[in-house]
């Protein structure tokens, strides 16, 4: 059974990142699965070439570091001709109300005068990268059942119009992770787009910037709840009462923090200092994803009146 999983490079991967998605991949995941990073995800709005190029290959470095199966990652690019085929055989079998209805377009697009077509189109996209690797079970979280959703609704008609081309997959949504808000204001969650990243703490921040970060921490109610949560995914242990004691649990914390990482940090600088080790594993990911989709693909084109 493939589950399939993406990271979108629209910044460096942080620890609410790593706590909630990678180490769970990692540690759970079989070679079956597919997790790869969705490049072509981050140009539905204006971005940045070289930057993008840098996330992608810091991301690539990232999963690997964090110990997931390096023949289970690829990067969403590297199948551009083969999702790209199977994109359009979707868009021909979707509806512009299917693809106007998804919530996310309409919260992205509200009050803008213009948006990119492919934030309309997307979910589509997404489609064609689930049922191109034969997906059986889509981990998502809530924001994301709808797109699933879409997928399981473009497969249904395809194999009924044309013949059966694709596992119709089902979105699962994961367990209660780590959630892991902003240490500034643990009234939102971390983003890796953040303009602000005094309170993101980022999975390659030296030691010491960690600790700066978690020393400005907010020492409100929920600063406190926030501080212990990630504690408690650090170490698995439930925390003593810092309550009163704020300074205490910050510098706790901190350490725990950087001996989470330090691992992750250390492998990821070393396949970041040697690019021909990470461009063989990017390789190999994209030869082994391409290799399974080859087929389906194929099959769907032949079914389609294409070949």
């Amino acid at each position: 059974m493939i589950r399939l999983s993406a990271i979108t490079p629209s910044g460096q991967v942080h620890l609410g990142n790593y706590l909630g998605a990678l180490r769970t991949w990692a540690t759970e995941g079989t070679d079956e699965d597919v997790y790869f990073i969705s490049d072509l995800h981050a140009m539905t709005s204006s971005h940045n070439p070289q930057r993008l190029r840098a996330m992608t290959r810091e991301q690539l470095a990232v999963l690997v570091a964090s110990g997931i199966d390096p023949a289970s990652v690829c990067v969403q690019s590297d199948l551009i001709r083969e999702l790209g085929a199977l994109n359009w055989v979707l868009e021909c079998t979707c509806t512009y109300g299917e693809a106007a209805r998804m919530i996310q377009f309409k919260e992205k697009s509200l009050g803008r005068e213009s948006v990119r077509l492919s934030l309309l189109t997307y979910p589509v996209l997404m489609a064609a990268d689930i049922l191109l690797q034969g997906t059986a079970e889509v981990p998502v979280g809530e924001d994301q059942l709808q797109h699933v959703e879409l997928a399981r609704a473009l497969a249904r008609r395809f194999n009924h119009a044309y013949g059966d081309a694709f596992i119709v997959p089902t979105a699962v949504v994961p367990k209660v992770g780590a959630r892991i808000k902003d240490l500034s204001d643990p009234a939102r969650k971390m983003d890796k787009s953040a303009q602000n990243s005094v309170g993101v703490v980022f999975v390659l921040d030296e030691p010491e910037l960690v600790r700066r970060k978690v020393r400005r921490a907010v020492s409100s109610a929920e600063g406190i709840a926030n501080l212990t949560e990630v504690l408690v995914s650090c170490t698995g242990k439930e925390p003593e009462d810092y309550t009163s004691r704020f300074a205490d649990l910050k510098e706790v914390v901190a350490e725990a923090v950087i001996e989470e990482l330090r691992p992750v940090r250390e492998r990821t600088l070393e396949l970041l200092a040697d690019p021909a080790e990470l461009d063989r594993i990017r390789q190999e990911g994209a030869e082994r994803a391409r290799e399974r989709a080859q087929h389906r693909l194929n099959g769907a084109l032949r079914l389609a009146g294409l070949r």
